[in-house]
C-alpha cells in the first residue's frame, strides 16, 4: 500500500524570510554603525533590527563580516566618484569636486570613516575595494600637478590624512554645528593649491568662543583602561 506522504514544503519562502532578515540586519547596521561607529556591537545591531541576536550571528558569523557586507558597495560608490572627477574637464575642479563627494559621505556616516582609515575591520572584499581605489587617487593627484594647478609635494598618501583631519572636525563639531567640516575643508583645498589665488569663499561660518566651549564641554573623549 503506497503511503500517505505530504509534500515537502517549498524552500522559497525560508530564503525570502532570511533575505528580508539580511537586508533589516544591515539597514539596522547603517544606522547604528553611522552614528555610533564600529564600537557598537551586533547586540546593538540585533536589537534596532528588531530580531534575537542569533538571527544576526547566522547571517553574519562575526562584526567584521557585518562591517565587509555593509561598507564594501559605499567604497565602490566613492570609485565611481574618483572615476567621473577623473572625466572631469578641469583637474581642479575634478581633483576638489571628487574630495568634497568623498567627505559628503563621511559626515554621515561615523563607522565609514572608521572602516575607510583603518584596516581593523572587514576582510578581502574590503581590501580589495581599498585598493581599487589607490591607482584612482594618484591619477586624480597627477593630474592636477601636470596641469599646474595642485601643489607638486602632494602625494596620494597625504589625502587619507586630510580626511582624517575633516574627521577630527566632524567629531568635534557634529552636536554643536555638524556642517563645520565644510569650512575647514574649504580651507585645506585653498592650502593646496600650487599657487596661492583669491581665498575661496568659506562655506560655513565660524565657530564663536561660547559654540568652541560648548564643543570641548561635550567633545567624547576615548576611554581610559
Amino acid at each position: 500500500m503506497a503511503r500517505d506522504l505530504a509534500p515537502a514544503a517549498p524552500a522559497r519562502p525560508l530564503r525570502r524570510d532570511a533575505e528580508l532578515n539580511r537586508q533589516r540586519i544591515i539597514a539596522a547596521a547603517r544606522d547604528v554603525f553611522g552614528e555610533r561607529g564600529l564600537e557598537a556591537t551586533l547586540d546593538d545591531v540585533a536589537h534596532h533590527a528588531g530580531v534575537g541576536v542569533g538571527t544576526v550571528y547566522r547571517r553574519f558569523p562575526s562584526k567584521e563580516h557585518l562591517v565587509e557586507a555593509m561598507f564594501v558597495d559605499q567604497f565602490e560608490t566613492i570609485r565611481e566618484f574618483a572615476e567621473e572627477a577623473l572625466r572631469a574637464e578641469d583637474p581642479w575642479e575634478g581633483f576638489t569636486g571628487f574630495t568634497w563627494r568623498a567627505a559628503e559621505l563621511h559626515a554621515g556616516d561615523r563607522g565609514l570613516r572608521e572602516v575607510m582609515l583603518s584596516n581593523v575591520f572587514g576582510h578581502e572584499r574590503v581590501a580589495e575595494a581599498k585598493a581599487r581605489m589607490v591607482p584612482l587617487i594618484t591619477q586624480l593627484v597627477e593630474r592636477a600637478q601636470s596641469a599646474g594647478v595642485l601643489r607638486s609635494d602632494v602625494v596620494p598618501t597625504d589625502m587619507p590624512l586630510l580626511h582624517q583631519m575633516i574627521g577630527s572636525v566632524i567629531e568635534f563639531t557634529h552636536g554643536i554645528q555638524p556642517d563645520l567640516w565644510r569650512r575647514c575643508l574649504a580651507l585645506l583645498l585653498d592650502g593646496l593649491r600650487a599657487e596661492p589665488g583669491r581665498a575661496t569663499p568659506l562655506p560655513h561660518p565660524p565657530l564663536d568662543f561660547e559654540a568652541l566651549d560648548e564643543a570641548m564641554c561635550s567633545f567624547r573623549l576615548p576611554k581610559l583602561r
